[in-house]
């Protein structure tokens, strides 16, 4: 059976995956970019259209970054991922953070409780938006994944519910080096979560450290 992936989520020290105050000008809140400087640099980042100044390593963290999309038939994210909007879509021509070409190139499963007509763009990409739990998203998004991986996207809360309900197989956390103090966590809830994986940290001179998480058999 095909396996559910995270990929490339940044915490910071203090747990949390988004600052407070996420809006349209600041998808990561007060955190601003910094989660993601380490990856910018990165050729992987590069070809999917991000750019930073931060002090990434193409080395380990390219290593890293370049599984993000290796046999993978979906992404599923949650309605926060997408956009800013909340509730009911004041707003459908909305089309997401990433131009008309997004970076995914697969159909995407963005989670709302309010669906909407689906969305094809430029490269491959569509989204479905799609009301339901975590269980039936991966049945929903198996149908679509062709036998390939699923990835789990984001945001944090997505991660957390899908941990939650143990439907992840493996896992790359990336903690980076800051506190942030406020805003999204990742950990909250998951109590013996190194129970249910064997975990293998890799240091990077960029200063973040790679957490892979593996599910034990």
């Amino acid at each position: 059976m095909s396996l559910v992936r995270v990929h490339n989520f940044s915490v910071s020290l203090d747990g949390f995956g988004a600052g407070d105050g996420q809006q349209l000008d600041a998808p990561f809140g007060h955190a601003g970019h910094r989660l993601m400087e380490w990856a910018f640099p990165t050729r992987t980042f590069t070809r999917m259209g991000f750019h930073g100044d931060g002090p990434g390593s193409v080395g380990v963290d390219e290593a890293f970054a370049s599984r993000w999309a290796t046999d993978i038939g979906v992404e599923i994210m949650g309605r926060n991922k997408f956009g800013p909007q909340r509730g009911p879509w004041a707003d459908e021509e909305w089309r997401g953070w990433w131009g008309e070409d997004p970076p995914f190139h697969t159909p995407v499963i963005v989670l709302t409780h309010h669906p909407r007509p689906t969305l094809e763009m430029d490269g491959g990409t569509t989204f479905h938006f799609v009301d339901a739990q975590p269980a039936e998203a991966l049945v929903r998004a198996r149908e679509l994944a062709g036998g390939r991986d699923i990835r789990i996207g984001g945001g944090t809360n997505t991660v957390r519910q899908f941990l939650a309900a143990d439907l992840i197989d493996e896992m790359h956390i990336v903690v980076v080096p800051i506190l942030l103090g406020r805003g999204a966590r990742l950990w909250d809830g998951l109590e013996g979560l190194d129970e249910r994986f064997r975990i293998e940290p890799t240091t990077s001179p960029s200063g973040v450290v790679h957490l892979s998480f593996a599910r034990r058999r």
